[in-house]
This record gives structure tokens, sequence and C-alpha cells, in this order.
């Protein structure tokens, strides 16, 4: 049987939030491949082999996981969320890129998942229902100057932003400084969601205004949302309100 290779979301954390499509290609896989905490959550069953690593190795997984494809084994290589965020189809693609020609000829699939942003939005309402941006605060594979760059930008077109990687204990001042840039282009009234492990049996949800916004309250399976200047709360007696952006920014000038 010619060999293939799957690079799959597991979303965000709980069971029920990974997709029948994913579920299928686990069950069907020969080798698993991914970030050990990741490769964790996929339950071992005979036939499988697991091939777990560090989380700064995207690189020599990726070039592993072709290699096995190429000689006839059933590949996936595993993220949490969707692959296609800030994770490992990238470097798959990138591995593609500069490896043996071969490789771009094998069968080789992107299965999406359920990203963070995603859940983290599901769980308070809908804080995404107008134009919003991504940005990964980890400057490990891009300069610092270059996050500030875009996090200015961003506020200044008044997206709604999500925070991936805000903090680790190698950069515990990011998050922070983060938040001081926005406050210089946003009002600090506007909403900020820490959406910590959610789908998780540990999940954690908090709103606060940017002004009360203090870096410490997230680690690196915290998912920050900021509110743009339209987003609104719906205050509700249980004190967690409904946070939503309105599809409409209103007339253009």
């Amino acid at each position: 049987m010619s060999g293939w290779l799957a690079i799959a979301g597991l979303g965000p954390g709980a069971e029920e939030l990974i997709t029948p499509e994913v579920t299928d290609a686990l069950a069907q896989a020969t080798d698993l491949i991914g970030y050990a905490r990741y490769v964790a959550r996929v339950p071992e069953r005979a036939g499988l082999t697991r091939h777990g690593s560090d989380n700064r190795e995207e690189l020599d997984r990726a070039s592993l996981a072709l290699r096995l494809a190429a000689e006839g084994k059933r590949v996936v290589v595993v993220s949490s969320g969707d692959p296609g965020v800030f994770a490992m189809a990238a470097a798959v693609f990138e591995a593609v890129e500069v490896g043996e020609s071969s490789w771009r000829d094998l069968d080789i699939r992107v299965l999406p998942g359920i990203s963070a942003m995603f859940a983290a939005a599901a769980r308070i309402g809908a804080p995404l229902g107008h134009d919003f941006c991504a940005i990964n605060l980890s400057d490990n594979l891009k300069p610092w100057e270059l996050v500030e760059r875009r996090l200015r930008l961003a506020a200044q077109a008044d997206f709604v932003i999500a925070l991936y990687n805000p903090l680790s204990s190698a950069r515990p001042w990011q998050l922070g400084r983060a938040f001081e840039l926005l406050r210089e282009e946003l009002p600090e009234s506007v909403p900020v969601i820490f959406a910590s492990a959610v789908s998780d049996i540990s999940e954690a949800i908090e709103t606060v205004t940017l002004r009360d916004a203090v870096a410490d309250r997230a680690d690196m399976r915290t998912l920050v949302l900021i509110g743009s200047s339209r987003t609104r709360l719906i205050p509700r007696a249980s004190g967690k309100p409904f946070v939503y952006t309105p599809r409409s920014a209103g007339s253009s000038s």
C-alpha cells in the first residue's frame, strides 16, 4: 500500500472537538508524529508507532514524516488547534520545498481543526463577528520589532486581535509590552478576554478592560483576544457577559 501524510489538527483540547476526518486518519495511521504533549493526547494502540519530540523541532519532525510516508507508511503529524495556524502544516511544506524532489509527489493532506481563537470566541459569544487578525507573540522565528509593528498596525486598523503564544518562562515580558503598545492605539475600555485551556477541565475565561489587563493572567495555554473599538459586552446576571463584535462597521466615509 502506498504511503500518505496527513497533517491534522487535534482542536483545543476536548475529544469531542476533534473532527471525524481527523479521527479516521488517526485510526488508519501507522506512525504518529508531533510535539510530545500533543502526541500524548492520542491513545496508544497496536500498530501505531509514536514519535514525540521537543516543541522546537518542527523541521526535523516534518522531514521524518516525509521520509516515513515515502517509505510507504501512513503518517499523521498532529498539532493542537488547526495545523495551518502557527503550527505544523507550514513546517511540512517548508520541508517539501527544500527537501527531496520526490516528496512533492507524495499524498499530503491537511486536515483542519478548531483553532484556539474560534473555540475561545464560541465560549463567550461572537467577538470575531467582524474583521479580525491573529498574531503570534513568540519571537522565536521573527524579530520582536516586527511583532510590535504588526500589533500597532492591527490596532490602528481597529481589528479584533487574537494573540497566540502570549508568554513563556523564556520571554515573560512580551505580553506586558504588547498591552502597553495597544493602550497607545486603542481606547482603554475595549474588552480583553483571557481564555485558558479552552474545553479542558481546567478551562478559565475572564473578560476585563484593556486598562485592567495584566500579563501574569496568561500562560502558554492562554489565548488572548483584544476587542476592537466596536466590540460590545452584554451584561448577564451570572457576571459573565456575552461579548460580540457587530457585523456592520457602518457606512464608509
